[in-house]
């Protein structure tokens, strides 16, 4: 009886998972690993999809604070709009 390919390959250690966590922490590389990571067909099934989940959430956090960040903007934009004495323009 054959088992299928994913199941011959041992699990990757703990000490495999805190390196590639490691490595993930490091500003760009991290990024870049985790996209190398998950389109890469010889990396192991089990890190790929974690690496295609991180980049999801790191991706759905990065949307979150560029919203934030642009309400904010806008809040204070108006605030500034508000100040102006728009009566010297007329």
């Amino acid at each position: 009886m054959n088992m299928p390919e994913e199941f011959q390959k041992p699990p990757l250690s703990l000490g495999d998972w805190v390196i590639n966590i490691i490595i993930t922490k490091i500003p760009l590389i991290g990024f870049i690993m985790l996209i190398v990571w998950a389109v890469d067909t010889n990396t192991e099934k089990n890190k790929a999809n974690w690496a295609k989940a991180e980049l999801i959430s790191k991706l759905i956090g990065l949307g979150i604070v560029l919203l934030i960040i642009s309400i904010i903007g806008f809040g204070v934009f108006a605030n500034f709009a508000d100040e102006i004495e728009w009566s010297q323009y007329d």
